[in-house]
């Protein structure tokens, strides 16, 4: 679903040129209907287009000593985050660009039953990779759990609407480790890419996931993408015994073997025609 908002009759079009600190956040809602029922555990991913996590400079924009937890990194970040350092004399806490570009809009999903909605419930622990969850990001330690005193003498990054110890109030998501930061700051390799945001597990084996039917997005719209000409989508995904469906390795095998192949046909055609000649240096009489 493209809830980008370029087309006059999309109703997140009024959302199009909106700030990164917007108060109150523009919000914006999309109906769409789903031919056939996900059986299985449904993925809820945000997809962005014509952006490039891939460049050189945006990629070492970051402390990774900083992201695990070093204190002395928090109110000292490296210099590979420049311009996104400090700020008003204070050290940005997560600093670097990576990080002040982080993905904040917000997603519900309701399915409409007789005019009704019904919320669906998204989960949103589980989402990261264990070994970035445990291992690699880590809050700063020092007496007490409060993140705002263990945060303190730091600011929030230039974009952000609030400090990191503040994305979310539960004390095992949040600052450091909170999943969406973690998910975002895994950098994609190619300008159009989709990132784990939710997780809607099923029930029952008696239902589908999400059955067949009517639904509404309600988007809190707070990332613009129009200023670079981005594209916004929220994509379902689920799985079957094979796994996902994602047709990026079929295509790179397959492309990789017709090169391969025709190399091959003309390798051949080569030694054929030039592999039998005489090499020998002796003069014929």
């Amino acid at each position: 679903i493209d809830y980008t908002g370029t087309e006059p009759s999309s109703p997140c079009n009024k959302c199009l040129n909106v700030s990164w600190d917007g108060t109150p956040p523009c919000t914006c809602t999309i109906n769409f209907t789903l031919e056939h029922s996900f059986e299985s555990n449904v993925f809820m991913y945000y997809g962005l287009s014509n952006f490039y996590q891939n460049h050189r400079r945006y990629v070492k924009s970051r402390d990774d000593s900083q992201l695990n937890g070093d204190n002395s990194s928090l109110l000292n970040p490296s210099k590979e985050c420049e311009p996104y350092r400090t700020n008003e004399d204070k050290p940005i806490a997560p600093c670097g660009a990576i990080a002040n570009s982080m993905f904040n809009d917000t997603l519900k999903l309701y399915r409409i039953d007789n005019d009704t909605r019904i919320p669906i419930t998204l989960i949103k622990k589980g989402i990261a990779w264990w070994t970035d969850k445990n291992v690699k990001f880590r809050n700063p330690t020092g007496d007490g759990n409060n993140l705002t005193a263990l945060f303190q003498g730091t600011t929030k990054p230039v974009n952000w609407p609030k400090p990191v110890y503040m994305l979310d109030l539960e004390p095992d998501n949040n600052g450091f480790i909170n999943e969406d930061f973690i998910v975002w700051m895994r950098t994609a390799a190619l300008p159009t890419f989709r990132k784990l945001y939710r997780l809607i597990e099923r029930k029952n084996n008696l239902q589908p996931t999400l059955q067949a039917g009517k639904y509404s997005l309600d988007i809190a719209y707070n990332y613009p993408v129009h200023s670079f000409d981005g594209r916004k989508r929220m994509i379902l995904s689920t799985i079957s015994w094979m796994g996902g469906k994602n047709p990026f390795l079929g295509i790179a095998y397959i492309t990789v073997g017709s090169i391969c192949f025709f190399l091959g046909v003309v390798l051949l055609i080569i030694h054929h025609k030039y592999g039998n000649r005489n090499t020998s240096a002796d003069i014929p009489n």
